[in-house]
């Protein structure tokens, strides 16, 4: 018998015991944080698992599988040239919208295929961190000092935090460059041109299919443009797949055209295009299982990628809603720590206050773009500038959830030390902002 396994399986049993029979329910503020945990988990759902996460584990499949190794290990390898490397992954948020979740399948399919440690936590950093639309936004609604000071941080953090990270565990890389030099560069299934292509096609369909009603403002007529026209433009690269499957993954055309059908009908008697793009990744699930071994292979990797991450994400979004309440669009529910809380300790631009606003970031989840109509009702109730950019760059790439996740794709130790980087980081760059502001 395993007694330390049974011991850890005897105490969560009782810490669950203990929680059920002292649970304060009579209690408003607990009641609150409940429902704002599971609005919180239901609006993660709805709006960020069909259209942004189960694109992004097929973008990490096709990283899997379809990639050469060799070329991941030649731009993020232990030994790759690291102005090559760390300038690379520093600005990928720069064509990735995606949040510190969404990042994850993506971070864990380069670190599986060989990354080294600094520059896949520089990818994994900066993929939020840099989104092109929420540096604009941040300019626009908190002002341009904000916004380059955003930008500039960002990219400096990421390659800091690479380097940083790099050097701590420059044993293990060094030891996984030894074992990297027995690739060669023949390895891997298709060419790295029809790689690219698949993994183009599945990053425009995310962006795509996510593009939300823009506000007044310039490039106004663009956004509204794409977004009057995204299902539109969602469903022609969806198209390009299929011709991708068939020309490329030798996928059956016949099979293709069957599977094709049940999206054209739903598309024609569906109310909400979401529940044709729902039917559209079942039929495409089904066609890859069912024919080739490269495209059955791609679904199954981007499975394994689904159900390490989904469980450990909806745990911490839980907690996180429970903690620091749920607020999205109109909707706002606190949680179990008052939000008061938050605007007393983070004026000025003192050091505990760029802590404080640093650590509160690190560990709430931001879905993309929902920091910045956070922080300027924190900013208009006093908060300061320096905490208010501490918050920026801890916040969009860092979260509870986002920490679970990392911690079983690099261990407890690596997570802690990462975590404590972006953390620092944060409040150092909060507090030369708030002094030079």
């Amino acid at each position: 018998m395993n007694w330390k396994s049974e011991i850890r399986i005897l105490f969560w049993i009782i810490f669950f015991l203990v929680f059920a029979f002292f649970m304060p329910l009579e209690q408003v503020g607990f009641r609150n944080a409940v429902i704002a945990s599971l609005d919180l988990l239901r609006w993660y759902a709805q709006e960020h698992v069909v259209l942004c996460l189960i694109p992004a584990f097929f973008i990490a499949g096709v990283i899997a599988v379809f990639f050469n190794q060799s070329a991941i290990i030649k731009y993020f390898g232990a030994s790759a040239k690291k102005w090559l490397s760390y300038s690379i992954a520093s600005v990928s948020g720069a064509v990735l919208a995606v949040c510190s979740c969404t990042i994850l399948p993506l971070f864990s399919s380069i670190h599986k295929k060989g990354a080294g440690i600094g520059p896949a936590v520089a990818f994994l950093y900066s993929g939020p961190a840099i989104n092109i639309l929420a540096i604009i936004l941040t300019a626009r609604v908190l002002g341009w000092e904000i916004g380059i000071a955003r930008i500039i941080g960002a990219v400096i953090f990421a390659i800091v935090i690479g380097l940083v990270m790099g050097f701590i565990y420059r044993k293990e890389d060094k030891a996984k460059a030894e074992e990297q030099m027995k690739f060669s560069d023949s390895e891997g299934g298709i060419s790295f041109k029809y790689s690219f292509m698949f993994l183009l096609v599945l990053i425009l369909i995310m962006v795509f299919s996510t593009v939300s009603e823009p506000a007044n403002g310039a490039y106004k007529g663009l956004l509204e443009f794409l977004w009057t026209n995204k299902w539109t433009i969602t469903a022609l690269l969806g198209v390009l797949m299929a011709y991708l499957l068939i020309n490329v993954l030798r996928v059956n055309w016949n099979w293709v055209a069957a599977a094709s059908v049940p999206v054209i009908i739903s598309s024609w008697i569906a109310p909400d295009p979401l529940i044709t793009f729902i039917v559209a990744i079942v039929a495409f699930v089904i066609l890859t299982l069912l024919h080739g071994n490269e495209s059955k292979e791609w679904t199954l990797s981007t499975w394994d990628f689904a159900k390490q991450i989904i469980p450990l994400l909806a745990i911490g979004i839980i907690i996180a809603g429970f903690l620091f309440g749920s607020e999205h669009g109109d909707t706002f529910i606190p949680g179990i720590i008052p939000d008061n809380w938050v605007g007393n300790f983070v004026g000025g631009n003192s050091l505990s206050a760029n802590l404080f606003a640093s650590v509160i970031g690190a560990f709430m989840y931001f879905a993309t773009l929902t920091e910045i109509p956070i922080l300027q009702g924190l900013l208009s109730l006093g908060m300061g500038k320096g905490p208010a950019l501490a918050l920026l760059l801890a916040g969009p790439s860092l979260s509870l959830p986002n920490m679970l996740v990392i911690r079983s794709v690099l261990g407890t130790e690596k997570t802690v030390v990462y975590s404590l980087l972006v953390i620092i980081m944060a409040t150092l760059c909060g507090l030369i902002f708030g002094a030079i502001s």
